[in-house]
């Protein structure tokens, strides 16, 4: 900010079409081409149903917005006029009055451009083109060619790269101003405010005898980090306001988080984030956005890095909450342990560039450039150091543990599989009921149906459930035959079973073990993933309550690798009575899994999927007031004998 200065946001007033057409429409700035499109119903909802490949068509194209602002004389007069972007995604040109201000090619960045002379007072035209992003990828890799960036053409832009696809994530590759443009107007810049962390925080990594620790000393004090990783909560950040990121992290907070990690393939997230995480001290361990694929290694691209990384690490360096700078997600164990050199018939010219590009980068340069703006918070380079069948992945570094999971390993198997700081693990589970209903037809609800198959992106993501499903729970030959709620609920089960059993392993093997970060606590659309909540309303799903419990520290967290398969259950006959927000259980037999809901309540309990002992007198509670609730009470018992 600037003394005496005049800050005029250009928000209003914003019209959007497809370049070479004529019909303008209008647009919502801050916000991107694909919620402009919805509003203006030129595209069906992509979150429903198959919608998102009938949408393909929007990435392809370049896309126009213009507005008109005033300007008074008094804003003339200051000897400093500027705009300021914040947030221009991606590939913008930017025209004032018809005279081209400013080429963008960085959504991480701002952009301030001198426009002094250009200004006039009155009506001022503001116009920005958006290149394809997609375009722009595919054409930069074919000039590349045959030198090619393993994983995805993605690397080549500096935006979300979740945008791009994920396995838990659409491929709604989108543009637009998606953080509100300004006018500056000031005769002197305010000196910068001298930059003080008011906490001493250092990573430990100290040789002992079993290999190498790996914790967070924070004044002083060793600190065990219970924790889940964040991806962005939407595929349309424009979307996020200040009420959904209160949901956001107060899923963390209230299930006893102390760390939540920014992970790489998103963004450098909202201040209002920080400012929650900073509120309810959640540290957070910040990648910087790179994640799954090697880098280009031209000037271009570094400068255009460098610009990034000091612009975000001054922009969040006074959140205390912010602990840990990391350069990456998963580059360093994908080049060593994915197989690309073998997949893509690499040459060994052709690797060794790429490898040197990468540590030039995040070995050499991004520290560097971190330290200049920020000597006060530890660095590592990437996140894991080691793939998680590498031995040294469980004695030193953190790690990320998949061979459950993608390995198809037991959960029992994590018992003598835990690392120094466990960054990212977990299990799949469906979405909760009620958010399938939102998203699919009625005949759309059978198992493996293609709609559902839309909302699964994880590679063989059905097939390695049910195989879980099969050792935990019922034998594969009946899943087949089981109706989507019922599968639903079935899934949340063996995630909440996966999360309290693994969480209660880490948390027995401190101060081996020093974190457990769970992947993941949130979605960015409705799908099959491992996240914790629900894309609508942020529902908890199971496994948010077993974090709650099992990241208490008040008590011990409790292992208990009884497979739910081998219990043999009884018919529980549960009573239930409601009263006003409380609802009281009781069970004649021993029940498992007892799991309450409301018809349209889609927030949190003071507890769910809980075990009720024979005779036992249970009361959860809801928040707010319903009037006449409709509640539904499943058990593991009923539900396992309906097949």
């Amino acid at each position: 900010m600037t003394a005496n200065a005049q800050n005029v946001d250009l928000k209003s007033g914003w019209h959007y079409r497809e370049t070479k057409t004529t019909k303008w429409f209008p647009a919502t700035v801050p916000g991107e081409i694909h919620t402009d499109l919805l509003k203006n119903k030129t595209i069906p909802d992509p979150f429903y149903r198959d919608n998102e490949k009938k949408v393909q068509w929007v990435e392809k194209k370049d896309w126009e917005y213009k507005t008109t602002f005033q300007v008074a004389a008094s804003t003339l007069n200051k000897k400093n006029t500027e705009l300021v972007f914040d947030g221009l995604d991606t590939y913008a040109t930017v025209y004032l009055n018809d005279k081209l201000v400013l080429k963008a090619d960085n959504m991480f960045r701002q952009w301030r451009v001198d426009v002094k002379k250009i200004l006039k007072s009155g009506n001022n035209d503001l116009t920005i083109v958006f290149k394809s992003a997609q375009n722009v990828v595919d054409s930069l890799a074919k000039k590349d060619f045959p030198f090619v960036i393993p994983d995805n053409p993605r690397a080549y832009v500096r935006k979300a790269q979740y945008h791009f696809g994920w396995d838990w994530g659409p491929k709604l590759t989108t543009c637009g101003i998606w953080k509100t443009p300004r006018l500056e107007a000031y005769d002197e810049k305010t000196p910068e405010k001298p930059y003080v962390l008011d906490r001493k925080i250092e990573l430990v990594q100290q040789p002992d005898s079993l290999g190498k620790t790996f914790y967070f000393r924070i004044d002083g004090k060793p600190v065990y980090m219970k924790g889940a990783n964040y991806i962005p909560s939407d595929a349309f950040l424009s979307r996020m306001t200040k009420k959904e990121y209160e949901k956001v992290v107060s899923l963390a907070k209230d299930a006893n988080m102390n760390m939540l990690r920014v992970w790489g393939g998103g963004i450098y997230e909202d201040d209002y984030f920080y400012d929650l995480c900073d509120k309810y001290g959640i540290n957070v361990w910040q990648d910087f956005m790179f994640a799954g694929t090697m880098v280009p290694g031209d000037d271009a691209f570094f400068d255009n890095v460098k610009k990034e990384v000091q612009y975000q690490v001054k922009r969040l360096r006074h959140h205390k909450s912010i602990v840990l700078w990391c350069g990456n997600n998963e580059i360093d164990e994908a080049f060593k342990s994915w197989g690309w050199q073998k997949s893509m018939k690499m040459s060994k010219q052709d690797s060794t560039r790429l490898w040197k590009d990468y540590v030039r980068l995040f070995q050499d340069s991004i520290p560097k450039w971190v330290n200049q703006v920020d000597g006060k918070r530890p660095y590592i380079s990437t996140s894991p150091l080691f793939h998680w069948s590498k031995a040294k992945s469980l004695t030193e570094a953190d790690s990320h543990y998949w061979g459950t999971w993608w390995g198809l390993e037991d959960v029992e198997a994590v018992q003598n599989k835990t690392g120094r700081f466990v960054s990212e693990y977990g299990m799949q589970a469906m979405p909760t009921y009620s958010s399938i209903e939102k998203f699919t037809l009625p005949e759309d609800r059978y198992l493996y149906s293609d709609i559902l198959q839309a909302h699964q992106k994880a590679g063989k993501g059905f097939m390695k459930l049910d195989s879980y499903l099969n050792r935990y729970f019922i034998d594969s030959t009946k899943i087949k035959k089981m109706n989507v709620e019922d599968y639903s609920y079935l899934t949340q089960c063996l995630h909440y079973y996966s999360l309290k059993n693994i969480i209660g392993i880490h948390r027995s093997k401190a101060p081996y073990n020093m974190g457990t970060v769970v992947w993941q606590l949130n979605d960015c659309w409705p799908v099959a993933s491992w996240s914790v909540s629900d894309y609508y309303d942020r529902q908890p799903k199971a496994a948010w309550y077993a974090m709650k419990e099992a990241y208490r520290d008040d008590k011990t967290a409790e292992i208990d690798l009884t497979r739910p398969k081998d219990l043999k259950l009884e018919d529980p006959k549960i009573t239930w009575k409601v009263q006003g927000n409380k609802v009281i259980l009781k069970a004649s037999k021993f029940a498992k899994y007892v799991n309450v809901s409301i018809k349209g309540y889609t927030g949190k309990w003071s507890d769910n999927y809980i075990d009720l002992k024979a005779g036992e007198e249970k009361t959860i509670t809801f928040e707010g007031k319903i009037t006449k609730p409709e509640v539904k009470v499943y058990s593991l018992f009923n539900v396992l004998g309906r097949y």
